[in-house]
């Protein structure tokens, strides 16, 4: 039986398959279904610190600053007690340990910040509870046309750098497609301590509403094709950076996962199918994989990692601007059509 294990992170897990953020992973009953079907770790919903201070600031107006009118009164006030007004974060908190408590796999937090002081104290607080190690989900969008591709890419790595004097846990950056040299930039977050790169976050667009004008939050959910984007990137990147390659978003089937193994990843992240078709879909893409590679006589993750990277693909210019010139040459109208 081929051997499916592979290092994420420094942790050693028994295949290179991890769910990442969705409600499955928030759930604990889901979390067990999802490890019984085979997942080698879990990645938690984003933490994000404006929900966090949004739920503080509620019980505070709540327990702290109601003013019934008569003074006489005051001591009908709710008392405070933790054990019953739970925040946001106290829930989370509350959650990696309980996780930590049920499986036997690693539990990797994600965190969402907006302050310098929000990614470390939040950070060190996830870290205090168990977490295996910490995705920073940065999800940062560059509205401001003063601001440079120069000072978008620092926003990242101070968050980074000052994270990594507060924690001893693993670090990894997830991050978008958007940024102008992303070799460069995965290079640069290496240098300031991340231990691993997610490609890519996924832009959620939002629509507007013809009727009302109003611009509305949408999501929909990923198809194989989005998995192209990232093994070109992880199969440029590998090699070439010594930090853990995870591939994010596009992922479906035991083909998707095989071929962002072969450009280089370290692990994939799976979601969009784990919502649609339940946790059953992860044992099917293992199974998947483990025909596929008896197959074609691959005996471990680690013989086929890399094995299409760019350095090592039959045409390493395929992955270039060669690609763009062939793909436009091959094209072919459908008939009728005028050429």
């Amino acid at each position: 039986m081929s051997d499916l294990s592979t290092e994420y992170l420094g942790l050693k897990l028994k295949n290179p398959l991890v769910p990442s953020s969705s409600p499955l992973t928030g759930d604990l009953d889901s979390a067990r279904e999802l490890e019984d079907a085979g997942a080698s770790a879990l990645i938690l919903p984003s933490l994000f610190e404006e929900s966090i201070l949004a739920s503080e600031a509620a019980a505070a107006r709540f327990l702290l600053e109601q003013d019934i009118g008569f003074g006489e009164a005051g001591s009908f006030l709710p008392i405070p007690d933790d054990s019953i007004y739970q925040s946001e974060l106290d829930e989370y908190l509350h959650y990696i340990q309980t996780l930590k408590s049920s499986l036997s796999i690693p539990v990797i937090a994600s965190l969402n910040g907006i302050s310098t002081e929000g990614w470390t104290r939040y950070g060190q607080q996830l870290q205090e509870a168990g977490a295996d190690a910490l995705e920073l989900n940065v999800y940062y969008v560059a509205a401001d046309i003063f601001e440079s591709g120069a000072e978008v890419e620092a926003r990242y790595l101070n968050v980074l750098r000052e994270l990594k004097q507060h924690v001893t846990v693993p670090v990894t950056m997830k991050l978008s497609s958007q940024f102008s040299s992303v070799g460069h930039f995965v290079r640069s977050l290496q240098e300031a301590g991340a231990q691993g790169v997610s490609l890519f976050n996924r832009f959620y667009q939002p629509d507007i509403d013809l009727l009302t004008r109003e611009v509305v939050p949408t999501i929909s959910l990923s198809s194989s094709y989005e998995n192209l984007l990232r093994i070109h990137w992880v199969a440029t990147l590998f090699g070439k950076v010594d930090l853990s390659l995870a591939v994010t978003g596009g992922v479906h089937t035991a083909e998707d996962a095989l071929k962002a193994l072969m450009a280089g990843a370290d692990v994939t992240h799976l979601c969009s199918v784990l919502l649609q078709q339940g946790p059953q879909a992860l044992a099917a893409i293992e199974q998947g994989m483990r025909e596929w590679m008896t197959e074609h006589e691959y005996q471990s993750v680690q013989q086929l990692k890399g094995s299409v990277c760019r350095e090592r693909a039959i045409d390493p210019s395929a992955y270039d601007r060669a690609n763009y010139v062939q793909v436009m040459h091959s094209h072919r109208s459908a008939k009728g059509v005028w050429r």
